[in-house]
């Protein structure tokens, strides 16, 4: 069977999460690495609603929401239990901590790197709201290496690139803010060879037509 073609880009939250997921489930895909200013026929006949990722298989069949192609890939391998098989009850605790974050920490977010890029005086008040919503994650880490316990999950890696992302509004502020748990779990995220290969910058697809494999053993 062919492997489902990956509509991606690589600095997309979204697209990060569904990389990671696929690399740490060991599914190969063929990537292809789109430009959202000139998005490709196929991926709009394939998900009109044109953004990334999505993820097409062989039988026409489509996934276009990230959290679904970390669960469709988890499920069918999932050699480090990012699920947490053992307990019947982490998945939920897991999709309610990653639901706040996409109906809520992103929505500020957004405002808060919209405000940070033209200097809108509303910059600080964004980003506190960023806060008040990180602030229970970063209690979290203080008890725990990870969102959930000992060892990552399926959160801690569907949050990694939204906190990322805030983490590089102001770098400078950051650096400076008292986040001690979130900054030790974000370095350890990046020496993790898994982020280095997800974060890999392949050739556009616009430009070169050329799928490359990704994932796999």
């Amino acid at each position: 069977m062919s492997q489902p073609i990956l509509y991606s880009l690589r600095r997309c939250p979204y697209a990060m999460r569904a990389r990671i997921a696929l690399l740490l489930a060991r599914q190969t895909v063929k990537l292809r690495d789109v430009v959202m200013k000139n998005i490709p026929a196929e991926l709009l006949a394939a998900s009109p609603k044109g953004t990334v990722p999505v993820l097409v298989f062989e039988d026409s069949r489509v996934i276009d929401e990230s959290l679904d192609i970390m669960l469709w890939a988890l499920q069918q391998n999932d050699p480090n239990d990012l699920l947490n098989s053992k307990r019947p009850d982490a998945l939920a605790s897991m999709l309610a901590i990653i639901k706040r974050n996409d109906m809520e920490f992103v929505d500020a977010l957004e405002k808060y790197k919209t405000a940070a890029r033209y200097h809108d005086s509303a910059e600080k008040t964004y980003r506190q709201q960023c806060e008040d919503l990180i602030s229970p994650l970063e209690q979290s880490l203080g008890k725990n290496d990870y969102l959930m316990g000992a060892r990552p999950t399926l959160a801690d890696y569907a949050l990694l690139p939204f906190l990322r992302q805030f983490s590089r509004v102001d770098r400078k502020w950051f650096i400076n803010a008292p986040y001690p748990n979130l900054h030790r779990w974000l370095n350890t995220h990046y020496q993790n060879p898994i982020y280095s290969i997800a974060m890999t910058q392949y050739p556009q697809w616009a430009d070169s037509h050329q799928e490359f494999l990704f994932g796999g053993g």
